[in-house]
């Protein structure tokens, strides 16, 4: 075997192994839960409010930049649910971001104005900010950190009917610090959006789910929900100046012994980006950030409240861009120009037609497997997409790898090059909130100093 064949073996073994252990693990919480994988797949978003937790704070931050087009329904969509505080960073916005959000939630949300030249400065610097208004809130209430909970909200996110119905409890153990829903995109209504969602819905939240058996659920942009105590023990600033800082915070987490988990009750639904080159650089940012993420890696083996399982899993997670990505990118050519040099030998022994036919078939479900199980997967997680189509969308991973490959050369040469400029997600423009969500009562802006 070729030195190129075996690194190409150890590739494709270990990352097959990694997903399929994930996704075992994850079908089997589903099920352990006494639910389906379709549970979620009609679900309606930012409606129906959940009861309030008697014993435990929410404060929903909100971290905004120029987000005109969204900020009202997801504040209305917040603002809904009983017994929470709805805290919009205005971090330095020249549009009608602070007046939307004030209208849209009235005396139920609070506006913390940032500006230049502290503003701007990445989504960590604003959410820290945020979190500061918090604790000073929660300091004069006399509330207690450890039954607080602070959920991240993107601008354009809204939670699953009843969602903090099924997350709450979760914080009921004492050792969470952390809870993410799965996401599903909104506007799913071309190629590129519906297949952002099919990468989000399908294997990505299935996996996600699959990792709270080890307690390093991998924390996102939106409804991510952590215990203020848990906040607390990251330092007065949680969030890094990362362009992950999403990650990097799943990972201090864990080292401090948080347990990270998740819950197939509830998901967030969020914009998919529509234009391909707004895409790459969104994409290109998360690869960024995760490729920087392997400088945590001695943490990780020195920690001593992690396991060993749950070390390795956080560890390969970490390192997937730079073993599997960036080497994938190489092999997967050297391997399609093998098989088309050497292709024929595999229909030697194939003396019929029908014999050619079931090797041509065997050889596709090898090549093709993950494919062929993501598509089913999409198909099982919301049967409106129908069988066919969910195939033909696992198929087309072959071509939308591309992107991948291309995101990840681009992050590595911004890597090389020290370039961490830090790039929002583009939005587009929604209708307002019903007038039965909004509260035409308005709150104060409060300035950061």
């Amino acid at each position: 075997m070729s030195i190129v064949s075996l690194i190409a073996t150890l590739i494709i073994t270990s990352s097959m192994a990694y997903f399929a252990l994930l996704m075992w693990s994850g079908i089997k919480e589903i099920r352990r839960s006494g639910t389906r994988l379709d549970h979620l797949g009609g679900t309606s978003y930012g409606t129906g409010p959940a009861a309030a937790a008697p014993d435990l704070a929410v404060y929903f931050l909100v971290p905004c930049l120029n987000e005109a087009e969204v900020v009202g329904r997801t504040v209305a969509g917040l603002t809904i649910n009983p017994g929470t505080t709805t805290i919009v960073i205005d971090d330095g916005s020249d549009d009608d971001t602070a007046a939307i959000a004030l209208a849209a939630g009235g005396a139920r949300v609070e506006v913390v104005r940032r500006d230049l030249p502290d503003a701007r400065q990445g989504k960590g610097a604003a959410l820290n900010a945020g979190l500061a208004r918090i604790r000073e809130m929660v300091d004069t209430l006399g509330q207690d950190p450890g039954r607080v909970v602070v959920c991240v909200m993107d601008a354009d996110g809204r939670l699953s009917a009843g969602a903090l119905h099924h997350v709450l409890p979760l914080f009921d153990r004492p050792g969470v610090g952390g809870v993410q829903l799965q996401v599903r995109i909104r506007n799913r209504t071309s190629f590129l959006t519906r297949f952002q969602d099919f990468e989000f819905w399908g294997a990505s939240s299935v996996t996600q789910i699959g990792r709270s058996a080890t307690g390093t659920v991998s924390l996102g942009g939106n409804a991510q929900f952590s215990r203020l105590s848990a906040l607390d023990s990251a330092g007065e600033h949680p969030w890094t100046d990362s362009l992950t800082e999403d990650l990097d915070l799943a990972i201090t987490l864990a080292l401090r012994g948080w347990e990270l988990t998740t819950t197939p009750f509830a998901s967030v639904e969020q914009q998919a980006v529509e234009k391909v080159s707004l895409l790459l650089r969104q994409r290109t940012r998360w690869y960024q950030g995760h490729m920087m993420a392997i400088k945590r890696l001695p943490e990780i083996w020195r920690s001593p409240h992690l396991s060993h399982v749950a070390a390795l899993e956080l560890s390969f997670y970490c390192l997937s861009p730079w073993v599997l990505t960036l080497p994938w990118s190489i092999l997967f050519h050297v391997c399609v120009a093998d098989l088309v040099l050497n292709g024929s030998a595999l229909l030697d022994f194939a003396s019929t037609p029908v014999a050619m036919v079931l090797v041509i078939l065997a050889w596709y479900l090898l090549a093709f497997a993950p494919a062929v199980f993501n598509g089913w997967l999409y198909w099982r997680r919301d049967h409106k997409v129908g069988l066919l189509r969910g195939l033909a969308m696992g198929n087309y991973m072959v071509l939308t790898n591309y992107l991948s490959f291309a995101c990840a050369w681009k992050a590595l040469a911004r890597v090389l090059r020290g370039e961490t400029a830090w790039a929002k997600t583009a939005r587009t423009r929604e209708a307002p909130a019903p007038a039965s969500q909004q509260v035409p009562v308005l709150a104060a802006t409060v300035p950061v100093p």
